[in-house]
């Protein structure tokens, strides 16, 4: 009896080992990058002739990378195709420093990007590094890579339970595979709360109000909204498209962040203001509670568009929240929804239909804004999804018909 007991106390040994380590880990830098984010930001943001220096430091991050990226540019495409077709060579770790300093600076410059594929490539960097000393087999390291995009995930935007079900949908698109829940659960939550401990850095957005009472007209308005946020995760996609095309045409890559670093600069003298630069929290929180410039989001897709396309690094997904808060709002005259909800169902059903996650993105908008909304939620970014088509922002990630099972 003992005898054959033995290797399931050692795979259980095993498997809370990797789940305290990774989480451990992954909470503690999410923690350091949050707290590095603010301080790079508000430098920024009291020191505006930076901005001139961004074609500059764009230039530095491409160099950097080509000398000694390798794998690593790929970026969280690396993570599908390593979750896909786990290799001997796996996931390299100098892909997570590297993520997190070109990300640093690309905010500090006064790039426009997010912070969800840094945190998705440290976490999925750190756990795969196990891999190479602990013995595992295929699905296996599947979980572990998992458990470490949840953990990021998690820990950055304090969504545990949406970070380990974006983990699991985000390399099935329109599929969860439930192999392995336990653990990716386990880690998105502890990883979440060690942040937490850290200093509570998360952001904390406004509260959206009474609950409308439901009926078909409210129903009707939502499917019609859903359909808006839809069209925009195609302009953002589309947009992107046509900007990397334009920049691959110039031959030295070195000259692409230049390009595009100017073309940000340009932009922000014309429009003088740098809110649409960075992550852009105070516009998102100011979407939720007064009307702002209709062309808020319009102008957030263009520089989300040239700072990633030019070279720049970060995510996508903090931008995507601007773009969703600032259309919700901007949608609130001819939509008779409370602007709070048109500004929270567009902050995460943009991001639905880019990311193809809208388990995941409904789940995350419950944490954030309250359960009580999940029915609005949930039907904004399903129609989002839809509406959006069957590709989404990672190239490299499958394309399913939507299941849950």
């Amino acid at each position: 009896m003992i005898n054959s007991a033995t290797p399931l106390i050692r795979l259980l040994f095993k498997w809370l080992f990797l789940i305290l380590a990774i989480a451990g880990l992954v909470g503690l830098l999410s923690a350091a990058f949050l707290y590095a984010l603010n301080e790079v930001t508000l430098f920024r943001e009291t020191h505006l002739w930076i901005i001139l220096l961004l074609p500059f430091a764009g230039m530095f991050i491409v160099w950097w990378y080509q000398q000694y990226g390798g794998n690593a540019q790929k970026g969280n495409n690396l993570l599908l195709e390593e979750y896909y077709y786990p290799t001997g060579q796996g996931v390299p770790w100098k892909m997570a420093p590297m993520v997190i300093f070109t990300t640093l600076i690309t905010h500090l410059f006064g790039g426009s990007a997010g912070r969800e594929g840094t945190a998705v490539q440290y976490g999925g960097t750190i756990a795969a590094q196990f891999d190479k000393f602990i013995p595992m087999g295929k699905q296996d390291k599947r979980i572990l890579l998992l458990c470490g995009i949840a953990a990021g995930f998690a820990s950055l935007f304090g969504t545990p339970l949406a970070g380990a079900i974006f983990a699991m949908e985000m390399v099935q698109l329109g599929k969860v595979r439930w192999r392995g829940i336990g653990a990716i659960l386990a880690t998105a939550l502890l990883s979440n709360w060690i942040c937490v401990l850290c200093g509570g850095l998360h952001t904390h957005y406004p509260a959206i109000g009474e609950v409308p009472t439901w009926s078909f007209t409210i129903f009707a308005y939502l499917l019609l909204a859903g359909i808006l946020f839809g069209l925009a995760s195609i302009l953002f996609r589309y947009t992107g498209a046509v900007c990397s095309r334009g920049f691959n045409k110039i031959k030295q890559p070195l000259l692409r962040p230049f390009v595009g670093g100017i073309l940000i600069i340009l932009i922000v003298h014309l429009l003088q203001t740098t809110k649409h630069l960075g992550l852009g929290i105070p516009t998102i929180m100011d979407a939720f509670q007064q009307p702002l410039p209709p062309t808020d989001f319009l102008i957030k897709i263009g520089l989300t568009a040239l700072t990633l396309s030019a070279g720049f690094k970060g995510g996508e997904v903090t931008p995507l929240f601007f773009i969703g808060a600032t259309l919700g709002n901007a949608l609130a005259p001819f939509i008779p929804l409370p602007l709070a909800l048109l500004a929270a169902t567009g902050f995460v059903s943009v991001f639905a239909g880019c990311t193809k996650t809208p388990i995941a993105c409904t789940v995350m908008a419950m944490e954030l804004f309250g359960w009580q909304y999940a029915v609005f939620f949930s039907i904004t970014c399903l129609i989002s999804y839809i509406i959006s088509g069957k590709n989404g922002i990672y190239t490299a990630q499958k394309v399913k018909n939507f299941k849950l099972f």
